[in-house]
């Protein structure tokens, strides 16, 4: 069966996901990160695409990330993934892919869903139970978004710049947002999203897309297809 292509806008959120082959892991050490991280930031500027938010967990990779191209995003994970895979082949004398099929995406609702899935992203490693809080995973954007910690990877986003009139004002406010969990419905939405290659928000958003793209922006729904008359358009 063929894949269903992206759906891609120019200047929309997407949430990317990236598993490692099999749910191996893909990042070994330290330096590891570190590498991933800068190859990511030089493949972003070398095609204009902005870093919003990020986690490298063990085996897989979540991203939040606006392009000013369609394409762009499949661009800045094929520069990536070479230089990544080239590394850890050479230092752990290995053969072969990193990484699963192709990366996973889904376009994100700006007005209510951008900074949920920022928390969704920086959660990770809690819900993995690798920390007790997101400011103690090195390897996301936390720190950047709650603390001021410097990350030269990173593009802050309008929907963040909303938050304060500060620095001050904005990083209280985001660890704010953090003083509750997302609940099982909102993570089962994310998750399915962003699985499924469906965009995350509301119905009008979902409209939107549709009416740009001329294309099924949402899932089909389940049960047997009605049997009513049906009356063909003039």
């Amino acid at each position: 069966m063929a894949r269903r292509p992206r759906l891609r806008i120019a200047g929309v959120p997407q949430h990317v996901i990236q598993r490692g082959n099999n749910r191996q892991a893909t990042f070994f050490a330290d330096e590891d990160y570190v590498f991933y991280l800068e190859c990511l930031r030089e493949a972003a500027i070398k095609h204009e695409c902005a870093i919003h938010a990020y986690v490298l967990m063990t085996n897989h990779v979540h991203l939040l990330t606006t392009s000013g191209q369609p394409e762009t995003m499949s661009l800045v994970m094929r520069d990536l993934g070479r230089r990544y895979v080239q590394h850890i082949n050479f230092v752990y004398q290995r053969s072969g892919t990193a990484w699963e099929g192709r990366f996973k995406a889904s376009l994100v609702d700006t007005e209510t869903y951008f900074l949920r899935c920022c928390r969704y992203i920086e959660c990770n490693p809690v819900r993995a139970r690798m920390v007790a809080h997101p400011a103690d995973y090195r390897w996301s954007s936390y720190r950047f978004h709650a603390e001021g910690a410097p990350d030269r990877l990173l593009s802050t986003h309008e929907q963040y710049q909303r938050l304060g009139f500060t620095a001050d004002e904005r990083q209280r406010a985001y660890r704010e947002l953090f003083r509750s969990e997302l609940d099982s419905d909102e993570l089962s939405e994310i998750r399915g999203a962003a699985n499924r290659g469906w965009p995350l928000g509301s119905d009008r958003f979902k409209d939107q897309i549709e009416a740009a793209l001329r294309r099924v922006a949402r899932p089909p729904k389940r049960g047997r297809p009605s049997h009513q008359a049906h009356t063909p358009p003039d």
